[in-house]
């Protein structure tokens, strides 16, 4: 997570969501390419090229190449390693939550080999040992070599409606279920503390959180009852969470905000860009310039609210 940290402080706190769809592309680009796998690569080199003086991170959600197929899967693979290659961080939005030696099978397939990531989502909502074989790779690298840590963003107050049925149900002590995994992941922060090298103080450990910007006062809430952990926070932009939402969450240890289709899909809302469409003449690059253009203008708004109402 130090160098997530880092890159956010030097580029800004926005992670582009490199959540990318063929739907996403026209028809016009799409027909260029052998298939829609080929076309969703190229969109992501040019996207990560143009975006990436302008972002902390990107986030690649590999669902959207596993409903591609095997050659969606190798698209993903080939963005991942670009990425690496360029020395960006990196998430990999892959949620696993698992027991045993199926978690170590995940821990394994996403840490090492072909999908080899630096930080990925997990889902704790199974039980706190669900967390174990990926916290396992994040012992292994210390803090000697930063490009070489593993990280994870552990699933904590998610962004969707749904969360009500789960996460904000009340226990008996009065806390919510999320309050009862923010609380372990204070834990898992003092023992990589303790026994890593990891200073709790200055915000190094390895286990982050995601926290969805969709509340207000909630976000005041979970932001000031987990000062040192570090935020990934999805909801900003076409989810509908506000940027002061955000910039509350970017306070203390800081986060980094994710944006997907509000950068993907920023050419659909360009009136000269719909006449370029309807007169199919629109190209890749006119999508990417539109891509990038909503990638600066949301980091110097998220700049801009995190030091307005961060706390």
């Amino acid at each position: 997570m130090n160098r997530l940290q880092m890159a956010c402080k030097e580029n800004g706190p926005l992670c582009v969501g490199l959540d990318t769809s063929p739907n996403y592309l026209p028809p016009e680009v799409l027909k260029k390419f052998a298939s829609p796998a080929k076309a969703v690569l190229a969109y992501n080199t040019e996207l990560i090229n143009a975006c990436a003086k302008h972002s902390g991170c990107f986030k690649v959600q590999i669902a959207y190449y596993e409903a591609m197929g095997l050659e969606g899967l190798q698209t993903y693979v080939e963005t991942l390693k670009l990425l690496r290659e360029k020395n960006i961080p990196v998430i990999s939005d892959i949620k696993r939550g698992d027991i045993a030696d199926t978690a170590s099978a995940y821990a394994k397939a996403h840490f090492s080999g072909d999908f080899e990531t630096d930080i990925i989502t997990v889902n704790p909502y199974m039980g706190f040992d669900t967390l174990q074989s990926f916290t396992e790779y994040c012992k292994k690298t210390g803090t000697s070599d930063f490009a070489k840590e593993k990280s994870i963003f552990v699933l904590l107050r998610t962004s969707n409606p749904g969360m009500q049925d789960i996460e904000n149900q009340i226990l008996q002590d009065g806390n919510h279920v999320l309050d009862r995994v923010g609380n372990h992941l204070v834990e898992l922060q003092k023992f990589f503390a303790q026994n890593y090298g990891y200073d709790e103080n200055e915000i190094c450990s390895p286990v982050g959180a995601v926290v969805g910007c969709t509340e207000e006062q909630e976000a005041i809430n979970i932001r000031n009852m987990y000062p040192n952990i570090f935020f990934l926070i999805p909801g900003y932009g076409a989810q509908g969470g506000k940027a002061k939402i955000a910039g509350t969450l970017l306070g203390k240890a800081g986060g980094t905000v994710n944006s997907s289709r509000g950068v993907l899909c920023a050419w659909k809302k360009s009136s000269a860009l719909t006449e370029k469409q309807e007169a199919g003449i629109l190209t890749l690059d006119d999508i990417v310039l539109a891509a990038e253009k909503v990638a600066l203008d949301s980091k110097t708004e998220l700049i801009e609210m995190a030091g307005k109402y961060s706390v």
